[in-house]
């Protein structure tokens, strides 16, 4: 019997936020996984090393979380006024599944450093000694980021003092605007799908709940904790250890996607599983953060804690956090209210690993609310590079 050897290719893998994940030049893939399809999700799926039924990625560069099961393609861009295309998929961990659905808010950030790394962005656009403004498009939801990548001696800098909870050491900071990052239309409704900013909820076989369902920086589903037997301040253990929480929480998804429009029926959502996001958010409360650090409820204006691939995250997606950031712009929504109510243009909030600040830039145009943007800092480390290989009947 023969068999064939593995294939390399180029690829770099990257910490971006609180996520890493393998990236690609549209270029170095081969030539069968240059458009979407089939052999693309084969070829992403045997990369991160999925599925994987004992759910820990050991033949395969996935870290069996949903924060490291992630690849990236980038190329030069085909949008005018853009440097550069950024494709996500985020690679299921027991399932045969590349979900296409969605943008990563944290691997974002490392889009933006890769591009220069890649040579795709125009060297003339490059400072010897600055900041390089790098225009992304985010083809899965066709939305504009801005990455402001700090640069020395003509490279991307990589170290500095900037910390981020949820990330071990300090790296140097980038910072990201997501324009328009709602799905808004003339009427505004798009952004909360229901028309509403609080709704009634109905999950079947679990109850009833108030909810603000919003499409901002990624389609989310937020309730109150209180309604749903929790204080906002628990860590990953206390839900990811819980089977019929999860089961609770995935139900809680599942209804909103309905009514979010999402979905047409229950059962779309297995093929659906990195959007919408749920989360849950609360007043401020002191806490301990899953490094030991001691967050107090002075320092913060609401506790939310979200669920990402159906567990809870371990910090906050990015894409999530301009969701809250948004929310939280706009009185009324429960993210709003359970930061204080009113108008606000920035929150800080605290989450499993410790505290983030997010802006959002909230105007209200003929009765309805348009955010024109959401701005964080997040960093982004190239961990290392040259190839990834695989089986050759991969491709």
């Amino acid at each position: 019997m023969t068999h064939q050897a593995q294939a390399r290719i180029a690829a770099t893998y990257i910490r971006g936020g609180t996520s890493k994940g393998v990236f690609f030049r549209l270029q170095d893939l081969p030539a069968s996984c240059q458009q979407p399809g089939p052999a693309r999700d084969a070829l992403f799926m045997r990369v991160i090393g999925s599925p994987d039924p004992y759910s820990a990625h050991i033949d395969g560069m996935g870290g069996a979380t949903s924060s490291t099961s992630k690849c990236v393609i980038l190329s030069k861009s085909t949008q005018p006024d853009h440097d550069v295309d950024y494709l996500y998929g985020q690679v299921a961990i027991d399932k045969a599944f590349v979900d296409w659905s969605g943008n990563c808010g944290n691997l974002s950030t490392a889009a933006g450093a890769f591009a220069i790394h890649a040579g795709l962005v125009d060297p003339a656009r490059i400072p010897d000694n600055g900041v390089c403004v790098v225009r992304i498009w985010q083809a899965n939801i066709r939305k504009t980021i801005i990455a402001h990548v700090p640069v020395t001696n003509g490279q991307v800098q990589e170290t500095g003092d900037f910390e981020l909870d949820g990330v071990t050491f300090p790296a140097a900071e980038i910072v990201l605007e997501f324009m328009d990052p709602s799905d808004d239309g003339d009427d505004g409704s798009a952004m909360f799908p229901t028309g509403k900013l609080v709704d009634e909820l109905e999950v079947p076989g679990v109850g009833i709940f108030k909810a603000t369902m919003i499409s901002a920086g990624i389609p989310t589903v937020f309730v109150n904790a209180a309604d749903i037997g929790y204080t906002g301040t628990e860590l990953r253990e206390a839900i990811n250890s819980d089977p019929a929480a999860l089961a609770r929480f995935e139900a809680i998804r599942v209804a909103g996607a309905l009514r979010m429009g999402l979905i047409k029926t229950a059962e779309e959502a297995a093929t659906r599983q990195h959007t919408p996001k749920i989360a849950f958010v609360a007043p401020p409360a002191d806490y301990t953060a899953s490094s030991g650090k001691q967050i107090q409820a002075a320092d913060i204006d609401l506790l939310v804690r979200a669920l990402s691939m159906g567990k809870l995250h371990h910090a906050m997606m990015g894409t999530c956090a301009v969701a809250i950031g948004t929310a939280a712009a706009i009185p009324g929504t429960l993210v709003n209210l359970a930061a204080g109510g009113g108008e606000r243009s920035a929150v800080r909030f605290g989450h499993p690993s410790g505290t983030l600040r997010v802006g959002a830039e909230a105007v209200q145009e003929n009765g309805q609310w348009k955010v024109t943007k959401a701005i964080m800092s997040r960093s982004a480390r190239i961990l290392m590079e040259g190839w990834v290989r695989v089986p050759g009947d991969i491709l």
